[in-house]
């Protein structure tokens, strides 16, 4: 499914967080178009990582909830660029200690808060895109789009019927 406002030509990246164990078929197929899945932690269960990946390539990081060897694999924090754009996640944003205007990062996407989430400041997309598991504290169940235009990031959160 594409957002809105997304061109179809352009890359698209799916956004998730949060799913703490429960990999929900409406996330599933929402994400069933992406050229890319990003999941910002509390993955909760390893196998779920690899139903995404029969979508499109996953890049994890850890979230606080992630424990085992297969949660120890994944780091706390990763850098990217896919396709222009220069992207960095960490589940906890109030964790992040550097400034990513100076690192030159486009995009700084995180987790583990649940509210769904986008800002600027800078030079910097801050992206945070909810929560997809299961339903904590009467917020929405969301994911986010991610997506280069014109050499800027430019972000959609999606609310999942559920």
């Amino acid at each position: 499914m594409q957002p809105k406002n997304q061109p179809p030509s352009r890359m698209l990246i799916g956004v998730i967080s949060d799913t703490h164990g429960l990999l929900r078929p409406e996330a599933l197929e929402a994400l069933d178009s992406v050229d890319r899945i990003l999941h910002a932690g509390d993955i909760g269960n390893p196998a779920h990582l690899e139903a995404l990946a029969r979508i499109a390539p996953v890049t994890a990081i850890r979230g606080n909830i992630d424990h085992g060897p297969s949660a120890e694999a994944l780091p706390e924090t990763v850098s990217l660029k896919v396709g222009s754009l220069r992207i960095h996640m960490i589940h906890d944003r109030n964790a992040l200690q550097a400034d990513p205007d100076a690192e030159g990062w486009d995009v700084v996407i995180s987790g583990h808060s649940h509210k769904p989430c986008i800002e600027e400041s800078g030079c910097t997309l801050w992206l945070n895109p909810g929560a997809a598991g299961p339903r904590r504290f009467r917020l929405p169940i969301t994911l986010a789009f991610l997506w280069e235009e014109a050499g800027q990031p430019h972000a959609k959160i999606q609310t999942l019927a559920v």
